[in-house]
């Protein structure tokens, strides 16, 4: 192990889904007031890929947020860099209390104060969230923008009639078993 990560506290090594529930929240408000469109758990057309956040940005370009909870995610996920092959922006999120250092200086960077909100408290409100870094932009090919921008609206819609009517979701999932 390098020094910096044997220099970092042992209770911030491990990540809570609390933790990560509560970035996820923050990134999705700090997505809305920036008038970015944003789509959890986004499945990439990569094999077994999906982002955590994926953004649509108004000038049509797409961010990439990998919420990363403790520094145990950080360091056991090595996936990450395929990322940027579906983007042509690649953040980390993160909280207060991980060690910032340790993210490669190419990749955004977003921190939220997770701190600072009692977790009591966590379910109604929201910890503030900013970005510190903007990462490197690596411009999509056209083609690749194209599918991806498809998905992203075909995705979206789908997510949108699931909530609009659970029936008619329940039917087709139960029609397309049968077949």
């Amino acid at each position: 192990m390098s020094e910096a990560l044997s220099a970092i506290p042992a209770d911030i090594t491990c990540g809570l889904p609390e933790t990560q529930l509560a970035i996820r929240r923050a990134v999705l408000g700090l997505c809305r007031t920036m008038n970015w469109a944003a789509i959890n758990e986004f499945s990439l057309p990569a094999a077994g890929r999906r982002a955590d956040v994926m953004a649509l940005l108004p000038d049509h370009s797409l961010t990439c947020i990998e919420i990363k909870s403790g520094l145990r995610d950080f360091q056991t996920d090595q996936k990450w860099p395929e990322y940027r092959d579906w983007s042509d922006r690649l953040f980390f999120a993160v909280d207060d209390a991980f060690p910032v250092a340790l993210i490669p200086p190419d990749v955004g960077l977003i921190v939220v104060s997770v701190s600072a909100v009692p977790p009591a408290l966590r379910d109604g409100v929201l910890a503030e969230c900013t970005i510190i870094r903007e990462p490197a932009l690596h411009r999509l090919a056209p083609a690749r923008r194209r599918t991806l921008l498809h998905l992203f609206a075909t995705t979206a819609a789908s997510r949108l009639m699931s909530l609009e009517d659970p029936a008619i979701t329940s039917s087709l999932r139960a029609a397309r078993r049968a077949e």
